[in-house]
């Protein structure tokens, strides 16, 4: 076992992870290590959109916004703490600044104002967009930035284990086990902090729109008893899954043909959408239409509305078996343009689009929707695009204070996607904010609190060599680590996704103990370390999920954000509100999983005084609350 020791460890390169290092060395914190499995296997650079969103403070023309309303409207979301609303809402503006000076080309007029627009849940035009590939190019200037200061990565590790200690103030986080991803021997990183931004459960579901090169590791932190939040509170929508992109914006407002085949894609082609509008053409292309608008899956919206199709969807790639593609070449059986509402016709028609197939209509209004395609090896003009309802974010995640500090484990710094901060639904593009955020609480309060050397060496060197015995024990096995991950992500798409059968969720949960046992009982040769132990952490995460998405149903929460919950006769449980006054939290304690509904916090009130804040802030009594 080789052994490191770093100031601060910073797990993931995606764009928080990035940021987060950035930050720690402007805020002098200079000994910095970024590990990764490599600087373009993240989600950050390796996903988008048809137009991907960052969501921000209102900074256009004379509508009023304040870091209150912005965290009013995160909060009115349901089930988030109102602190961390405001917090996300207060460095907004500072984060969005950080990221046009480093270089990413946001959209501005010739006042230098930055110009904006609706994305959903959001009542102000909010919302900018660099094109398709925002969080790419927040990637780009933040290595950029990184290669300046000189900042190391160490490149195609993965993680393995969280290293942990028990103090008298209780656990704390003092590095990671990891492997090489070609293989070889284990490797100890001890660290006084660990910044965790190994992003959100890309590995976790068979329908999936996160990068194929993307698994996650919250399972990793779940192992060592981190507290998680919100766990069951995700995103699907349609999206291709050849190449994985979401087939949002332009992709739905062109009304692309939707047609199902047998399994072999070919045979037994079906218009299958129009018989459950009843025959009416008219309405269901309107719905297609505000698919582009409304994407992920929203229970409010159906069955009146555009969600409808993603049951659809779901119902023959799931439960008939059949394949389901997006067919440009032509238009759809009845297809009027006058028969659609108002909203879709008067878009088209402004956009000169009321004419010509949906090719056509795509190659007008988006090109650059269409070279997306051609560029990873699908013409739309050749052939149909295969979609699914895929998962796409997960709004939960671990438990971090207004710091972004665990909320039971010391010098453990969840941010991204893998800190579960938001609740029940939020703003399109707030994720992309929220990293930003979380990137700079956890950089300042390190700076802040945790520069001091703490980290009793030995100990950690101690809990290295536990932690390498144990995993060691799990590499001297012979199950196949390809057959077990999809058993486990096919049981996600079956029971933790869109639909949730209430009544099926126990026995689902009682398979995905089954396995993680089988696992770690059973264990992986040597040669598939990498991949093995992988799998030990993916399952572990899942079967935490599906304990959570359980829990929340069984609790009568029912319908609500992007899950449909059906009782045993597959009826849709309607929403209890009460519980958005409430947060799930959910843990690990080595045994079982634990799950409890605790009150969420309210919106601070902010009636601060300037003299008053500036002694709490020269004084650091900010801190004190949260210090380690």
């Amino acid at each position: 076992m080789k052994t490191a020791q770093v100031h601060t460890l910073v797990l993931g390169s995606g764009a928080a992870g990035l940021a987060a290092a950035v930050r720690l060395h402007a805020e002098g914190v200079e000994d910095v290590l970024v590990l990764t499995e490599g600087l373009h296997c993240g989600t950050s650079i390796n996903t988008g959109s048809d137009k991907q969103t960052y969501y921000k403070l209102g900074m256009y023309g004379d509508d009023g916004d304040s870091p209150g309303l912005l965290a009013r409207t995160y909060f009115d979301g349901g089930s988030m703490h109102g602190d961390l609303a405001l917090v996300e809402a207060a460095l907004s503006a500072r984060c969005f600044a950080n990221l046009t000076n480093l270089g990413v080309p946001f959209p501005r007029d010739e006042y230098g104002q930055f110009i904006g627009y609706k994305t959903d849940h959001d009542p102000l035009q909010r919302a900018t967009s660099c094109g398709p590939y925002t969080s790419r190019e927040m990637c780009r200037v933040l290595m950029a930035e990184l290669e300046r200061r000189k900042i190391p990565v160490l490149e195609k590790r993965v993680g393995v284990a969280l290293l942990t200690l028990d103090e008298e103030r209780g656990r704390r986080a003092c590095g990671c086990m990891a492997v090489p991803r070609t293989g070889g021997d284990f490797e100890a990183y001890l660290a006084e902090n660990v910044v965790f931004a190994v992003g959100g459960p890309g590995g976790l579901y068979a329908a999936s729109v996160y990068p194929a090169v993307h698994t996650g590791a919250i399972g990793l932190a779940l192992a060592a008893g981190a507290r998680a939040r919100n766990l069951p509170e995700s995103q699907f929508g349609l999206a291709s899954v050849k190449f994985r992109w979401n087939v949002s914006g332009t992709y739905m407002q062109v009304l692309p043909r939707f047609i199902s085949t047998a399994a072999d894609g070919v045979s037994d082609e079906q218009e299958f959408l129009l018989p459950a509008f009843d025959g009416d053409a008219g309405r269901m292309n309107s719905m297609i239409f505000l698919k582009g608008y409304q994407w992920p899956f929203d229970v409010r919206k159906y069955p009146d509305g555009s969600s409808l199709i993603d049951v659809l969807v779901h119902r023959e790639t799931t439960e008939r078996g059949r394949r389901v593609f997006l067919d440009f070449r032509r238009n759809g059986a009845g297809l009027d343009f006058a028969a659609l509402q108002p909203e879709a016709y008067e878009y088209l028609r402004r956009s000169e689009a009321l004419s010509g197939t949906p090719l056509e209509r795509l190659e007008r209004m988006n090109p650059g929707a269409v070279a997306l395609y051609r560029e990873h090896g699908i013409d739309l003009a050749v052939e149909p695009l295969e979609i699914a309802v895929c998962a796409q974010h997960n709004n939960g995640g671990l438990a971090g204070n207004l710091w972004y500090e665990s909320e039971n484990i010391r010098r453990l710094f969840p941010i991204g996607e893998v800190n579960g901060s938001h609740g029940v639904c939020r703003p399109g593009g707030s994720a992309l904010n929220a990293g930003q955020v979380g990137a700079f609480r956890a950089a300042e309060y390190i700076a802040g609190c945790c520069r001091e050397a703490t980290l009793d060496r030995a100990a950690a060197e101690q809990a290295a060599i536990r932690c390498c015995r144990e995993l060691q024990t799990m590499l001297q096995g012979k199950r196949n680590w390809k057959a077990d991950r999809w058993e486990l992500r096919r049981r996600m798409t079956q029971y933790g996704a869109q639909l949730r059968d209430a009544g099926r969720l126990p026995e689902a949960v009682a398979a995905a103990r089954a396995q993680y046992e089988a696992i770690r009982r059973e264990g992986y040769p040597a040669a598939d370390a990498a991949e093995g132990l992988r799998n030990v952490q993916l399952c572990l995460a899942h079967l935490v999920y599906l304990e959570a998405i359980a829990f929340q149903a069984a609790s009568g929460c029912g319908s609500r954000g992007s899950a449909l919950v059906l009782d045993r006769n597959g009826k849709p449980v309607p929403e209890d509100e009460h519980f958005r006054e409430l947060v799930l939290e959910t843990g690990w304690d080595g045994n079982r999983v634990v799950s409890r509904w605790r009150e969420r916090r309210p919106l601070p009130t902010c009636d601060g005084w300037f003299e008053t804040v500036w002694r709490r802030f020269r004084e650091k009594e900010i801190y004190r609350e949260t210090q380690s």
